[in-house]
C-alpha cells in the first residue's frame, strides 16, 4: 500500500470514528427518568476515548458490501454499547478486578460497584432499544437484535467469559492441549462480538451468502489475532502504554497465548491470522481495503 493510500485510509477511518462518537453521544440524551449519577456513569464509560474497533467493523463491512454506512450506524452504536457493558462488568472486583480502563479509572472506581453494575445493565438494554427503534424495516431490526443477542449471550460472549474465569480459578499445569480451550474461550469472549459486528453491517447492506461467509472467516481470524496481540501487549507493555493494568495475566496464572506458545510463536500466529483474514476479503475487491488495513492495525497497535 502506498503512503498516499495509507494516509487516505487513516483519514477515512478517523472520520468514521468521529461520526461514531457523535452518534454515541446522541444516544445519551436520556429521558427525565434516568438518575443523573446513572447517566454520568454510562456516559463516562461509553464516551471514553477508545479504538471503536467493533462499531468501525459494522460500518466497514456495510461499505464492503455496497451498503449505506449511515444506515448501519445504529448497529454500530449498539455493538459499542454491548462491548462497553462487558468491559464495565469485566473490570469489577468479582471478575478481573481492574483499576484502569482506556487510560482512566474504571467505572466502579469512580461511581462504586453498584452504580457500575447498573450502568452496564443500562447499556445492554440501550443496545437493543437502539436496534429496535432505528434499524428499518422492522424485520431487519428483529434479525439484528437476534444476532446481537446470540453473540452477547451464554453460548458466546458470556460463555467465553465464564470459561475464562473457571480456567483461572481452577488452574492446572499448562500443556499444549490447552490451546484448544484457549481458542474456544477467545472465539467466544472476544471473537463473537467482532464477528457479529461484521454480520450486522453486512446484513443491513443486504449482503449475499458468499459475502457473509467471507466476512465470517475474516472475523474469525481477526478475533484471534486481536486476542493474541492483547496477550502479547500484557507481557510487553506498561500500564501507561496500554491505558490499563499490564502484567496481570502472568501474575494471576491466566491461560494466554504467550504462556502456551511463547512470545515469538504467538506473534507469528497473529501475523498468519491477519494474512488469512486479508485473503478472505479478496472477493470484495478495493471496497474491502479499509477492512484489510484494520486487520493489519490489530497486530501493530500498542494498546
Amino acid at each position: 500500500m502506498s503512503e498516499g493510500t495509507s494516509a487516505a485510509l487513516a483519514a477515512y477511518t478517523e472520520t468514521l470514528r468521529s461520526q461514531i462518537d457523535s452518534a454515541l453521544a446522541d444516544c445519551c440524551n436520556f429521558a427525565p427518568g434516568c438518575p443523573p449519577q446513572l447517566r454520568e456513569a454510562i456516559c463516562y464509560s461509553l464516551l471514553a476515548p477508545g479504538k471503536r474497533l467493533r462499531p468501525m467493523l459494522v460500518l466497514l463491512s456495510a461499505a464492503a458490501c455496497g451498503g449505506d454506512i449511515q444506515a448501519a450506524m445504529p448497529a454500530a452504536c449498539a455493538v459499542e454499547m454491548v462491548h462497553t457493558y462487558s468491559l464495565i462488568h469485566d473490570d469489577l472486583p468479582a471478575m478481573d478486578d481492574d483499576d484502569l480502563r482506556r487510560g482512566r479509572p474504571t467505572c466502579h472506581k469512580v461511581f462504586g460497584e453498584a452504580m457500575a453494575i447498573l450502568a452496564g445493565d443500562g447499556l445492554l438494554a440501550m443496545a437493543f432499544e437502539v436496534l429496535a427503534r432505528k434499524v428499518r424495516p422492522p424485520a431487519l431490526a428483529a434479525a439484528c437484535c437476534a444476532a446481537l443477542a446470540e453473540a452477547a449471550g451464554p453460548c458466546q460472549l458470556v460463555g467465553g467469559q465464564a470459561d475464562d474465569i473457571l480456567a483461572e480459578r481452577n488452574p492446572q499445569p499448562q500443556t499444549a492441549c490447552d490451546l484448544a480451550l484457549l481458542e474456544s474461550i477467545h472465539r467466544r469472549k472476544t471473537g463473537a462480538m467482532i464477528r457479529v459486528s461484521l454480520r450486522l453491517g453486512a446484513t443491513i447492506a443486504g449482503a449475499g451468502d458468499w459475502q457473509l461467509q467471507a466476512l465470517e472467516r475474516y472475523g474469525q481470524c481477526v478475533g484471534l489475532a486481536f486476542q493474541i496481540t492483547d496477550d502479547l501487549l500484557d507481557v510487553r507493555s506498561t500500564a501507561a502504554e496500554l491505558g490499563k493494568a499490564a502484567g496481570k495475566d502472568a501474575a494471576r496464572g491466566k491461560l494466554t497465548y504467550p504462556s502456551l506458545l511463547g512470545q515469538q510463536q504467538s506473534a507469528e500466529r497473529a501475523a498468519a491470522l491477519v494474512a488469512e483474514a486479508c485473503a478472505a476479503l479478496e472477493c470484495f475487491g478495493p471496497r474491502a481495503e479499509p477492512l484489510s488495513a484494520l486487520a493489519r492495525y490489530v497486530v501493530s497497535r500498542n494498546r
